[in-house]
């Protein structure tokens, strides 16, 4: 009986034992993996807060030389139209097509029987007025010196012929005119050339009709163009028509002469964007004295871009383009602070910068997003 009761004890004793163990096991346990825990947290906190190492450099001024590659057309500087002042029929042709003139050459002469026939009565009605105003001018002298002699002439007929007599020269002037005006229109019979230049069209031939208005109107005798000067006419965007003035160089080539290089001066600017295109028509002075270049040649223009002032000049991989904005990251007092630019020119991967910045500030070199703004940051 004791010793069944001796095993019950030990039994007992045994079991609260292992009871004891396994509690104090299971809490040692517990303590080392909540220590662990801990451990883990504050070494990626360190990990996290550990300021970001960074290139940066010194922010200076500078001037940048940029070009503009737009297309442009090639345009006679002066280019016309010229039609028949008067109606009449073609008689000779001493131009064609590619035919060059001088000013005032004739090209063509024209024949109007009926203004020969209206000069005629023109001219006779202005011989039979001169007639009429030297009778009228010799009566006239006639009778104011025999008014010096009292009583033998009245002073009434004295006015009446001095009336006379201007009546006379003033239907004497009109018949001059009348004159005039019919010889001047028989001139325009004569087509010349205005300036000098190229043939370039001809829409008549010998005995065609031809007239201001009617079917001898509907296209030109000839187009007149000026060859030897040229203007190249181009569109600048708004963003660079600050960097265009007049007197500029600029060079472009055609497809006729790809590997030949021609020049001309900025001469004349509209002073105002095209409300479709918005930009700006600029107009180049191009001298063609070979006559390589032909009106209507579409061009490669080449528009150097000078800076006009000092600005601030960064490098391209300086500025961060992202979904709020473009900025720059300026390092103060070892924290990253994002700055909003603007662009500029840009010429040898690097730009102008325009916003809060001031010389000498540092930016880094390499910007990107993962640089959050207010991060702490360490120079290399």
């Amino acid at each position: 009986m004791n010793r069944l009761t001796d095993k019950i004890s030990y039994s007992i004793l045994t079991a609260f034992g292992s009871l004891f163990l396994f509690g104090t096991l299971s809490g040692c346990h517990s303590s080392a993996g909540k220590e662990g825990e801990k451990d883990d947290v504050k070494t990626k906190t360190e990990a996290v807060e550990a300021p970001a190492a960074v290139e940066v450099f010194s922010l200076q001024r500078g001037k940048l030389a940029s070009s503009l590659q737009v297309p442009g057309e090639l345009v006679a500087y002066r280019d016309v139209d010229i039609y028949a002042k008067v109606s009449g029929y073609i008689k000779t042709l001493n131009v064609d097509i590619g035919s060059e003139v001088k000013q005032g050459q004739l090209l063509a002469l024209a024949e109007a029987p009926e203004l020969s026939a209206q000069l005629s009565s023109a001219e006779s009605k202005l011989k039979a007025q001169e007639a009429l105003s030297i009778a009228s001018r010799a009566n006239y002298e006639r009778i104011l010196e025999a008014s010096k002699f009292s009583g033998a002439v009245s002073k009434n007929d004295v006015d009446q012929a001095l009336a006379k007599r201007n009546a006379d020269n003033a239907q004497l002037e009109a018949a001059k005119s009348a004159y005039r005006e019919v010889a001047n229109l028989r001139q325009y019979l004569q087509i010349r050339a205005p300036f000098g230049g190229i043939i370039s069209a001809r829409n008549a031939s010998t005995g065609a009709y031809i007239g201001p208005a009617g079917k001898g109107s509907e296209f030109p005798l000839f187009v007149l163009t000026e060859q030897k000067r040229l203007r190249l006419v181009i569109s600048v965007p708004e963003a660079y028509t600050g960097y265009v003035d007049q007197n500029n160089q600029v060079s472009f080539n055609v497809k006729a002469f790809p590997d030949q290089k021609f020049t001309g001066q900025v001469k004349r600017q509209s002073g105002a964007l095209d409300k479709r295109l918005r930009s700006e028509r600029v107009e180049v002075d191009v001298m063609n004295s070979d006559k390589k270049l032909l009106p209507g040649m579409i061009a490669e223009v080449t528009v150097p871009l000078p800076t006009k002032s000092n600005t601030l000049i960064a490098p391209k991989s300086a500025i961060v383009n992202s979904s709020t904005g473009v900025f720059v990251i300026r390092v103060k007092d070892n924290k990253a602070e994002w700055v909003p630019v603007k662009r500029g020119l840009e010429a040898d991967e690097k730009v102008e910068l325009f916003g809060p910045l001031n010389e000498g500030d540092k930016l880094i070199k390499t910007a990107s997003e993962e640089i959050r703004d207010g991060s702490p940051v360490t120079v290399k």
